[in-house]
């Protein structure tokens, strides 16, 4: 099992790599706002621990492990993200709170996130409830299907049939 900290280096390690095609403990300094000793430090960790390649004033490259837990954590984080934009979060809370809830979830959980975005994200009909839970959100009321389809809708003005 990896820690927090070790995803994290990773997963800036494999933006990096992904951004400019090779990765050096500048990058990566800058990308965690860490200073440069720290990073070599944990270059250090890593490679003892079989998660990169990483040679004194060089480059830094990703084993194929380490490669793997740095893409799982970029897909956990996008997922969590996506969740956090959909039930209405702006953009920068969002990423914030995924950074962090991205190294927490079980995979029972996780898998749950996955399944929930793309079931939203299937149909545009399904928007109209995203709508409805936003307007919940900001006024306290709720829009019951009922009433949504004998009225007016307060989110989308137009009666439903």
């Amino acid at each position: 099992m990896t820690t927090e900290r070790t995803e994290d280096y990773l997963k800036a390690i494999e933006k990096i790599i992904e951004k400019k095609g090779y990765a050096q403990v500048k990058d990566v300094s800058r990308e965690l706002d860490l200073s440069s000793p720290s990073v070599t430090g944990m270059f250090k960790k890593l490679t003892k621990m079989g998660y990169i390649n990483y040679e004194k004033y060089g480059g830094v490259t990703l084993t194929a492990e380490g490669e793997k837990i740095a893409k799982k954590t970029m897909e956990k984080h996008s997922t969590i993200r996506d969740f956090l934009l959909i039930i209405g979060l702006e953009e920068e809370i969002a990423n914030h709170d995924a950074c962090r809830i991205e190294h927490i979830l079980t995979p029972q959980t996780f898998d749950r996130f996955t399944k929930f975005v793309e079931y939203m994200n299937s149909s545009e009909e399904l928007s109209l409830c995203l709508d409805h839970f936003k307007y919940f959100y900001d006024t306290g009321e709720i829009i019951t299907p009922s009433i949504y389809l004998q009225c007016e809708c307060p989110v989308h003005g137009k009666k439903h049939d």
